[in-house]
């Protein structure tokens, strides 16, 4: 069976540490060991990192490089971001959470995986991070949180 390819945010590493979302966020990280997945991390997230504590840094240097693919922030994601904005889904002062959904589309992830509720998984954000997805001749995105990408036993 073909991993799935799950683009994460920095929502996504900092709640391994968090009470309120630890328990899900563990959940995925385990299915990463048990390789049912590989996460999709940008040059962004690794930016994004910068201002966490160490131990929120050093999480995903804990695994086995085997169990990411590394994807960069090109023009096509940034032109596509700025799209997002463009069409008012959401303000300019979430550039980035913009351009973290223009890389996972862009690169045709089968999930982004997210704890932002606010700009993110969002039923009329998903909905227009779509719909401007496909004004672009993109596919749409698939956006959920941990809650529906674990195996619950």
């Amino acid at each position: 069976m073909k991993q799935q390819r799950i683009y994460i945010d920095t929502s996504i590493v900092g709640g391994f540490f968090d009470t309120e979302f630890e328990k899900e966020t563990k959940l995925l990280f385990k299915r990463l060991e048990d390789k049912e997945v590989i996460f999709v991390v940008s040059n962004l997230l690794r930016e994004e990192l910068k201002a966490a504590p160490e131990y929120v840094r050093s999480l995903l240097e804990s695994y086995s490089i085997d169990n990411f693919e590394i994807i960069v922030l090109t023009d096509e994601a940034k032109e596509l971001a700025d799209k997002y904005i463009a069409e008012k889904v959401i303000g300019k002062t979430s550039l980035d959470d913009c351009r973290h959904i223009a890389l996972a589309t862009v690169n045709k992830v089968d999930v982004l995986a997210s704890w932002n509720f606010k700009h993110i998984v969002n039923l009329n954000r998903i909905k227009g991070y779509n719909g401007v997805n496909l004004k672009n001749g993109y596919q749409t995105l698939e956006i959920r949180n941990p809650k529906d990408l674990v195996n619950y036993e």
